[in-house]
């Protein structure tokens, strides 16, 4: 089952091998429509029928809306007057200025889930290479979800080129991502002024990276690293449980079964153990399809432990 609808990309065929390939520097215009992003996102009040339907009476009912599709009309989601819409075509705006002043460069951008949830995926430009050979690429991730279950969200992200794993950027006090509720209003200049579009939190994250390929790692500092960040989610109060299954797993990928993990940044260093993990949340845990785990790669449960393992590969720095 495929969360992907509809999607565009340039470069490298992406995970599930489905989308619409696109030539290099493309119009906005163009990705838009080769992304399934033209349409909008419509408005109506929510009516209901009581009584059987032969004989019984129409109302409304007051404070919520129904988001539908403006070209196949089907529905989104139900939400109260306060949600603000942002346009799948808002997405790719985002990029405009970006792509044709900042060297910007789209890789991806699609819906999922019939339309309730969108993104786009660029290139910033930035580039960091470790001991001469293990390159990591800077992009900057936008995403919306009308049906509430994400916040219109712009993130600095690293993608590893041997393996393509992604990794969140904090972009300082610890935040990884900008957040706009679903009740304010998405003004992208003002988003573009919080990531600040600079390269400050690129040269902090290149230098942790670094940091983290000189930093050698014993095979019991592994353990306790892999076990404190692969748990079971647990109930508030509860202590957490250790996935040993992943564990074992992710302690295979770091001793030569990842791709890259016998490269010399890799080996015995505390950034071949962060990647060991980033490495099995993007393409070995268990998902119902591709889609679903990179879809919680980017923003659910995945993206909660690579921030884990990020704090604890920083923590060895101490």
């Amino acid at each position: 089952m495929h969360l992907v609808e509809t999607m565009a990309y340039a470069g490298d065929v992406p995970w599930h091998g489905l989308g619409n390939r696109l030539a290099p520097q493309q119009s906005i215009d163009s990705w838009k429509r080769q992304a399934g992003m033209d349409w909008r996102i419509e408005t109506s009040e929510v009516q209901y029928v009581s009584g059987s339907r032969q004989c019984g009476s129409d109302h409304t009912f007051p404070g919520q809306r129904v988001l539908y599709r403006s070209d196949t009309k089907a529905p989104l989601a139900v939400v109260s007057k306060r949600f603000h819409v942002v346009q799948p075509g808002e997405i790719l705006e985002f990029y405009r200025d970006l792509t044709t002043q900042s060297g910007f460069e789209l890789e991806t951008a699609g819906v999922l889930r019939g339309g309730r949830k969108f993104w786009a995926l660029a290139k910033t430009g930035q580039s960091a290479l470790l001991k001469k050979e293990d390159r990591v690429d800077g992009y900057l991730l936008l995403a919306k979800a009308c049906d509430g279950t994400l916040a219109t969200t712009a993130q600095f992200t690293s993608v590893r080129v041997v393996c393509n794993n992604t990794l969140s950027i904090a972009l300082g006090d610890n935040q990884g991502a900008i957040k706009v509720p679903h009740r304010s209003h998405f003004d992208a200049l003002a988003v573009k002024r919080q990531l600040g579009i600079a390269t400050s939190s690129w040269d902090a994250f290149a230098a942790r990276m670094r940091a983290l390929v000189e930093r050698p790692v014993d095979p019991d500092t592994v353990e306790g690293l892999l076990r404190r960040v692969l748990t079971y989610p647990a109930p508030e109060g509860k202590a957490a449980v250790v996935n040993e299954q992943a564990v074992s797993a992710v302690r295979s990928l770091y001793e030569g079964d990842g791709r890259g993990a016998l490269m010399a940044s890799s080996r015995g260093t505390a950034w071949g153990v962060l990647n060991s993990v980033t490495e099995f949340i993007d393409h070995h845990r268990r998902a119902r399809s591709a889609d679903h785990r990179r879809d919680a790669a980017w923003f659910g449960h995945g993206a909660q432990i690579k921030q884990r393992a990020w704090n604890e590969a920083l923590s060895l720095l101490a």
